[in-house]
C-alpha cells in the first residue's frame, strides 16, 4: 500500500497527513500549524518501517471489521430462525440487568438499611400510639354506624306498623254508628244549601229541620 493510499483511508489514524510528495509544498502559516510534523530524530529506515507497520495495522482493522460484520449477519440469521425478536431480547436484557442490580452489594445494603428503619419505626412509641388511635376511631365509627342503622330500622318498622293498623281500622270506623250519624248530618246540611240556592233565598222558610237521630254525638 503506497503513501497516497494511506492518506485517503478514512480508517487510518494518520488521516489528514500529507503524502511524501506534498511535504515540500509550501503552505500558509495557519495550515502548517495544523499539520502534524514527523517525529524528529527518525532516520529514513525507521520511518519506512513505521509506515509498513501502519499499513499492516490498517489492513488488520479492515479485516476485523469485515469479520465482525459477517458475524453480526450470522447472529441475526440465527435469532430470526429461533424466533427471537428485538423486543424479546430487550426484555431479556432488562431482566438480566435487574437481576444484576438485586445481587449487587449496593442493593443488598440498601435493602438491609430500609428493613432496619422499618423495624425501628414500627417499634417506636409514636407509631404504636398512632395505630391504637386509628383503631379506636375505627371501632367508634363502626359502633355509630351500627346504632344509626338500628334506629332507622326501628323507625321504618314503626311506620309500617302504623300503616297496617290504619288500613285495618278505616273500614271498621266507616261501619260504626257514630260515623254513619256524621254522614247523615252532613247530607242534611248539603240538602239545605242546595235547596236554598235553587229558591234564590239564603233562608229556608217553611222547611223544618228533620229530627236528628237519637244517637247523634253532637
Amino acid at each position: 500500500m503506497d503513501s497516497a493510499g494511506q492518506d485517503i483511508n478514512l480508517n487510518s489514524p494518520n488521516k489528514g497527513q500529507l503524502p511524501d510528495f506534498m511535504i515540500d509544498v509550501p503552505v500558509g502559516p495557519g495550515v502548517a500549524a495544523q499539520t502534524p510534523a514527523v517525529e524528529q530524530g527518525l532516520t529514513e529506515a525507521e520511518e519506512e518501517e513505521l509506515r509498513t507497520e501502519l499499513a499492516k495495522v490498517e489492513e488488520e482493522i479492515i479485516t476485523l471489521r469485515q469479520v465482525l460484520s459477517a458475524k453480526e449477519r450470522h447472529c441475526g440469521e440465527l435469532k430470526r430462525r429461533l424466533g427471537l425478536s428485538a423486543l424479546g431480547e430487550l426484555k431479556q436484557n432488562l431482566s438480566k440487568s435487574w437481576h444484576d442490580v438485586q445481587v449487587s452489594n449496593a442493593y443488598v445494603k440498601t435493602s438491609e438499611k430500609l428493613g432496619e428503619w422499618n423495624e425501628k419505626v414500627t417499634q417506636s412509641d409514636l407509631y404504636k400510639k398512632t395505630q391504637e388511635t386509628l383503631s379506636q376511631a375505627g371501632q367508634k365509627t363502626s359502633a355509630a354506624l351500627s346504632t344509626m342503622g338500628s334506629a332507622i330500622s326501628r323507625k321504618l318498622g314503626d311506620m309500617s306498623s302504623y300503616s297496617i293498623r290504619h288500613s285495618i281500622s278505616m273500614p271498621a270506623m266507616r261501619n260504626s254508628a257514630t260515623f254513619k250519624s256524621f254522614e247523615d248530618r252532613v247530607g242534611i246540611i248539603k240538602s239545605k244549601v242546595v235547596g236554598g240556592n235553587e229558591n234564590g233565598s239564603d233562608s229556608f222558610p217553611g222547611h223544618a229541620d228533620p229530627p236528628l237521630p237519637d244517637h247523634a254525638p253532637f
